[in-house]
Parts: C-alpha cells; sequence; structure tokens
C-alpha cells in the first residue's frame, strides 16, 4: 500500500474499533448508509436546506439552479451581481418572513373595520399614534442598531483572523529557513511548513462550524485537514458518524422555517445535547498543535530571528482572540427581556392601528394598517434576521467565502516562497526600474553608475513625480476637451 491515503478517509487512531484496525484498511466515514466517497460525489447535487448540518459551499450549486433555496438559503455569494432594483430584489429580502404577519395584520384589521362600518365604529383619537409611535420608534431603533453591532464585530473579528494567518503563512514560508542543504532535510522542512499552513486553513473552517453548532469533524471541507489529529471531536465522530447529520425534516417544517414560523424552528444546539461523548473545543486543540509547531521551528533553529518568533506566537495569541471574541458575540445575545418587551410593544402598537387609523380613512384602513405594518415590522424581523451573524441566512457572513480566501491565501503565500529563494535573481532583474520615473535605467545599470549620481537621482526624484503626475492630468484633460469639441461641432 502506497503512502498517499484519500482526503475522504479517516485516520486509524487507537480509539478505533478493533475490527476497523485488524481490517488493515482506512475506515470511510458513512452518514445514513452513504460512503463519504459517495457523499462528496453528489454533495454539489444535494440541495441545501435549513435542514442540513453539513456547510459545504453554498455558491455550487447555486450557480447552476433555480432551486427555491437558492432565494432562503444563504449565506449571499458576494460575488454575484444582481441588476434587478433593490426594492424587486427577492434573494435576502425578509418579505417571505412577513408573509404570515402581514396576513394576520391584514384579517384584523379587516375585521375592526367591518365591524366599525357595519355594527359599531371601534374608532379611537390618533393622539395616541403619537404617543406609542416614539415609543416604538426607540425600541426598534435600539433593537436594529445592537444587531448590527453584532453584525460588523463579527464582520472585523473575520478580518482579525485573516491577517493573523497571513502572517502566520509568511512567517513559515517566508522567515522559517532549514540551513541544512541535505536534500531530505529540505524536504521535510517543505511538508513540515506544508502541514502548519494546512493547520491554519483547519483553524478557520473549524470555527466555522463550531459557530454554526456543528462540532464534529465529519465535514467535506474539514475531514481531511484533522484526520491525522488525535481531537475530542475526531473520537466522537469515529465513535458514530451519523450523529454529525441532522435527520432530513419534511416539507411543511422546511416551508415553516422559511416563513419564519417559530414553531417550526430547531434548536441550532441539537448536536451538542446529544453527544454522548466529550466533543472539546476543535478549533482550540488545533491552535494547541500550530503552536507546538512554532516551538519546532524554534527548536530546530529555522527561526533564528527572535523577532519573527514574536511574530508567530503573537498571531497564534490573535487566533486566540478571535476564537473567544466570536463566541462572545455568538453566545452573549441581547438580554431576552429587552427582546421579548420590543416585540410586544411593536405589536400591541400594531395591532392599535386600525382603530387609531378608521376615523380617517374608513375603508382605506385595510391597505394602510398593512402598509405601516410592513414598515414597523421589517424593522423588527431585520433586527433578528442579522443578530446572528454566524448562521446559514442569506443574510449572515459568507464564511465560507471567507474560508476560502485564506485557504486560496495559504497557497499563494506558500508557492510565492518558492519564488523567493533567489531573491538577488530578481532584484538585479533588467526589469527593476529602480528611480523610475528618473530614469528607466534597470538595477545594474545604476549600479555601475557613481555613488553621487545615485544619491542625486534620490534627491530628485519627488520632483520627477510631480512632474509625470501632472503631466499625464494635463494630458487627459486636454484629450477629454478635444472629445468635447468633436462633439459640438458634430451637433
Amino acid at each position: 500500500m502506497g503512502d498517499d491515503v484519500p482526503s475522504h478517509h479517516a485516520e486509524i487512531r487507537k480509539s478505533d474499533p478493533p475490527s476497523l484496525a485488524s481490517s488493515g484498511k482506512q475506515p470511510t466515514l458513512q452518514i445514513n448508509g452513504v460512503s463519504s466517497i459517495d457523499r462528496s460525489k453528489t454533495m454539489e447535487a444535494e440541495v441545501l436546506s435549513p435542514t442540513a448540518s453539513m456547510t459545504p459551499n453554498p455558491f455550487l450549486s447555486r450557480s447552476n439552479t433555480l432551486d427555491i433555496d437558492d432565494y432562503f438559503v444563504g449565506p449571499r455569494d458576494i460575488a454575484k451581481h444582481s441588476k434587478w432594483p433593490l426594492f424587486l430584489q427577492m434573494h435576502g429580502s425578509i418579505l417571505p418572513k412577513m408573509i404570515i404577519p402581514l396576513v394576520w395584520v391584514g384579517c384584523w384589521a379587516t375585521a375592526i373595520t367591518c365591524i366599525s362600518e357595519l355594527v359599531q365604529p371601534l374608532g379611537v383619537n390618533s393622539v395616541l399614534l403619537t404617543i406609542t409611535g416614539f415609543v416604538v420608534g426607540l425600541g426598534l431603533s435600539f433593537r436594529s442598531s445592537t444587531a448590527y453591532e453584532r453584525y460588523a464585530e463579527g464582520r472585523r473579528y473575520w478580518a482579525q483572523l485573516t491577517l493573523a494567518c497571513q502572517n502566520l503563512g509568511r512567517v513559515f514560508w517566508v522567515h522559517a529557513r532549514e540551513t541544512d542543504p541535505d536534500p531530505e532535510k529540505q524536504k521535510a522542512h517543505l511538508l513540515q511548513a506544508m502541514t502548519c499552513t494546512n493547520l491554519i486553513v483547519a483553524f478557520t473552517i473549524a470555527l466555522k462550524h463550531k459557530l454554526r453548532f456543528e462540532p464534529y469533524t465529519a465535514y467535506d471541507d474539514l475531514s481531511h485537514l484533522v484526520a491525522h489529529l488525535q481531537t475530542f471531536a475526531g473520537t466522537a465522530t469515529a465513535d458514530d458518524p451519523s450523529k454529525a447529520e441532522l435527520p432530513r425534516k419534511n416539507i411543511f417544517k422546511e416551508v415553516g422555517e422559511y416563513l419564519g414560523v417559530s414553531f417550526a424552528a430547531s434548536n441550532p444546539r441539537k448536536m451538542l445535547k446529544k453527544a454522548q461523548l466529550p466533543l472539546g473545543n476543535l478549533p482550540l486543540e488545533i491552535l494547541n498543535y500550530l503552536g507546538r509547531c512554532t516551538d519546532k521551528f524554534v527548536e530546530e533553529g529555522k527561526l533564528p530571528v527572535p523577532m519573527q518568533q514574536t511574530l508567530a506566537y503573537n498571531n497564534i495569541l490573535a487566533l486566540n482572540d478571535v476564537l473567544t471574541g466570536t463566541e462572545r458575540v455568538l453566545n452573549t445575545p441581547l438580554p431576552i427581556a429587552y427582546t421579548i418587551a420590543i416585540s410586544q410593544i411593536t405589536w400591541v402598537y400594531v395591532m392599535l392601528l386600525p382603530f387609531q387609523l378608521y376615523p380617517v380613512l374608513d375603508w382605506k384602513t385595510i391597505p394602510a394598517t398593512i402598509a405601516a405594518s410592513y414598515i414597523i415590522l421589517g424593522i423588527l424581523m431585520i433586527g433578528r434576521e442579522i443578530e446572528n451573524p454566524f448562521g446559514q441566512d442569506v443574510n449572515d457572513l459568507p464564511l465560507e467565502h471567507y474560508c476560502d480566501q485564506v485557504a486560496t491565501e495559504m497557497d499563494v503565500i506558500a508557492a510565492q516562497s518558492m519564488h523567493l529563494e533567489n531573491l538577488m535573481n530578481h532584484v538585479e532583474s533588467g526589469k527593476n526600474r529602480v528611480l523610475f520615473p528618473v530614469s528607466s535605467a534597470s538595477y545594474n545599470s545604476w549600479k555601475m553608475r557613481s555613488e553621487e549620481r545615485l544619491r542625486d537621482a534620490i534627491k530628485n526624484k519627488p520632483l520627477a513625480t510631480f512632474q509625470s503626475r501632472s503631466h499625464h492630468v494635463g494630458e487627459t484633460t486636454s484629450v477629454q476637451q478635444e472629445a468635447s469639441i468633436v462633439g459640438e461641432k458634430k451637433v
């Protein structure tokens, strides 16, 4: 058997069942009777829905299908561009979740209006609109601003994570060096650096799953990155891989979730509560491995400069800060007393609208109440929609995109480091015009000139740059003037 093991297989550990270890084969994870091999082939064809516990890239299926899930399951693909006017766009709108509340408000307004017209007028003075409207406005403003603050804070943490990952990747690939020319040691160093960058990518993906209450490792984007690590989540997954998959929900429950019916919503922490073994903290455990790998670099003298060592450890600390910060955003929602009070106050205000509008609008009270309710309830539901920025709603942060960005940048840094081995070849290249726009001469040309001439050129570079930019602006202006004159002559 060769050394290469398919990424969709799990590595045999001491905790694996004896039957697997004795067979001499790598165990293939089985979820609902389907092997991970078959499941990975059909993953792109599966329709994402709120029932899915796994989070592959949702943009793959959305690019070729027009399923209903494409409009109501997210996060939204930020790379897509819609030419529809904003007020006509359905993808990302909260309108589907407002259908049932607006139907109820319409029925209520119709009943109050009919009773007032046919039986007994129920109208009251509209001064109540002014008094209660001010309080409702304050409550909705507080709710929306708090929710957006959490959303923005979640995005800041992921930007901080991206920065720390880039710095760590640069430490492992640019600063770390194997001084021994032995080819075997050079090869071992490259593999060690590649392992470290894979751990960085594994941390970002594991954090994404943790923030979505997916505590296992049997996910297509994660399993091959952590299969060789001894973790609590890996042990729990190997014990019963089927626990990583939520049961399929019926069509009524799915529609209920699309429409925002609270009774149809599932508990997102369901897998955590059903765990039979400790699940640990996978991102934190990956950081432990990453810290030990950094120690190994330092012990072997591959990071001889103290500042490089400090940079590595500080960025591992930054990743830990991101982990705790995102957990704080996730597990510290708006106090339930505020949430309940604001919801109750808003609904009381909406239910009182027909009584206050009827004396002025008569039968027009019905559409007026629906329109006003759409505005008021829309602001309330937007706050609820973005309160947790790490979920899978359309308006949540596109964590898949951020994880793909980190993985791509790690590959770029690793590939670029191969070119940096012979740095002077790039420095001394004829394309290196070191003093442009003062001169178009190359590095080697200036190297042959006197130091005094070089210093004069450096001293005159600000003036030459200014003149070059002024000349470019002048040319652009003259071209625009000529085009304007030609256009006037044609007219």
